[in-house]
């Protein structure tokens, strides 16, 4: 029970980890590796200073929902692990970690919103930008896709975890 315990900790760490840097990190759409767009900077790339400048990305509805949904994710898995450690020093021996799951389950469900509306709406999002088709998904819109299967499985493992001394 102990390897399950360090196990479904180290998952939430790492997902935690993975998910702020999928939040944070400025690629999740590249083009050319010249200049890359995220979910907060439009940033270009200068060869004669070989320095990244980057402005503030056009605030529209679909990306801002991205936003607060990715941000809410982090928010929710944070709120989880905290939750979780407060559980597993208070809590009678077989309770079950209920409220962690749930919340782990909650900030899957987040990113999983964020990603499908990034994916469906990236025209809209990335309006007046370079044309869409020389430019492809960057690793961070990947990690964020990572991220849900990770999150829900997780969520998962805490409902069905039960305390045990």
């Amino acid at each position: 029970m102990a390897s399950l315990l360090m196990f479904v900790t180290l998952l939430h760490l790492i997902t935690l980890a993975v998910l702020f840097i999928a939040t944070m990190e400025k690629s999740w759409w590249v083009w050319d590796n010249k200049e890359s767009s995220d979910l907060w900077y439009n940033c270009q790339f200068d060869n004669e200073t070989e320095n990244w400048f980057c402005a503030t990305s056009d605030e529209t509805e679909w990306l801002q929902a991205v936003q607060v949904l990715m941000v809410l994710s982090v928010v929710f898995s944070s709120i989880s692990f905290l939750i979780f450690l407060g559980q597993l020093f208070t809590m009678s021996k077989g309770g079950l970690f209920y409220l962690t799951g749930v919340c782990q389950a909650f900030a899957g469900l987040n990113d999983f919103t964020a990603v499908l509306i990034y994916t469906l709406h990236n025209k809209e999002i990335l309006q007046g930008m370079q044309e869409l088709s020389s430019g492809h998904f960057g690793f961070c819109f990947f990690l964020a896709w990572v991220c849900v299967p990770l999150l829900l499985c997780s969520g998962i493992m805490y409902i069905h975890l039960r305390k045990r001394e």
